[in-house]
This record gives structure tokens, C-alpha cells and sequence, in this order.
């Protein structure tokens, strides 16, 4: 894993993931690696869904088909949105997956900077994408959710903590 990829996951570790309760119900969309699924079910947590495009996730589908791939409205606690929602716009299925008074958190680059990020991965210090960043999106002006904490990190990337 390249080293500020590491470094990054290291981070969300601690201020995204675990201030989860063990017992919450868990959806990652675009699960990819799996590394927050390995992270979360080794640490205790038991009711993580781990969703993307491709095996081996748990469900394997597209977020915005939710229904087809039988998951239930207002039925998860958190979901989790780690560099995904520039490459899709998955905001009306993530806020149906929510229960009310659920969170959303996500990682995404800064639309303004995401140029650096690409420099930074053609250098090898970050993990390649694997598709255009074409959904770029400031998470302050992203529509549904009541409560935004966005922070910006390192002054390339953004990260939400949504509620419903």
C-alpha cells in the first residue's frame, strides 16, 4: 500500500470507525480491499455489509439498485463512503439506507486540489484510482442530510460525518 494510503487508513481508523458502536449496523459502499470490513469484524463489530461493484464483497451490485439487491430502507445506523462519492452520485440511496439519526461518513478529495492527488498517485504515494473522479462534489453543499461536520485534512481531502 503506497504511504500516504497507509497513513490515511490509519487515520480513519481512529476518528471515523472507532467511535462506532459495537452493535450498530454497518453498510460500506465500495468495500473494495476490504480493509474497513477486516478492520471492523477482527475488532468486534458484528453487523458490517460490506457493497461494490465486484466480488468478494458481501453484496456485490450498485448502491443506487439498493432495493434490487434487497437491502431495506432506513435499515443501517452508519455507512461508510471512503473515496467513493467522486466516482458516483450516491447521495438519495445512502440517505434511504439510513435510519433516522444515522451517519454517513465519507472521505473524498477536494474538488479544487484534486490535481495534486493525481500528481501524488502518478509519484506512487497514493493509491491509484480506479475510475475518473468525475462526481467531484464540496461535502458542505451535498443535499439530504440535516448535519454536515466536514473537516479538511491535510488540505487535499474532505472528511463528513453526515446525519440523517
Amino acid at each position: 500500500m503506497p504511504l500516504l494510503s497507509s497513513y490515511a487508513m490509519r487515520r480513519k481508523i481512529g476518528y471515523f470507525l472507532e467511535p462506532v458502536p459495537k452493535e450498530a449496523r454497518i453498510l460500506e459502499i465500495g468495500c473494495g480491499g476490504g480493509w474497513v470490513g477486516r478492520h471492523l469484524r477482527d475488532n468486534g463489530w458484528k453487523h458490517y455489509v460490506g457493497l461494490d461493484l465486484q466480488s468478494p464483497a458481501d453484496v456485490v451490485g450498485d448502491v443506487r439498485d439498493w432495493r434490487k439487491l434487497g437491502l431495506a430502507s432506513e435499515s443501517f445506523d452508519v455507512l461508510i463512503a471512503f473515496e467513493i462519492v467522486e466516482h458516483v452520485d450516491c447521495w438519495e440511496a445512502c440517505h434511504s439506507l439510513l435510519k433516522p439519526g444515522g451517519r454517513m461518513l465519507v472521505t473524498t478529495p477536494l474538488p479544487h486540489r484534486d490535481w495534486i492527488l493525481k500528481l501524488l498517485e502518478d509519484l506512487g504515494l497514493n493509491q491509484r484510482r480506479t475510475s475518473p473522479h468525475d462526481r467531484l462534489v464540496y461535502l458542505e453543499k451535498v443535499p439530504y442530510f440535516s448535519r454536515k461536520d466536514v473537516r479538511v485534512v491535510a488540505g487535499l481531502s474532505q472528511w463528513a460525518i453526515l446525519t440523517k
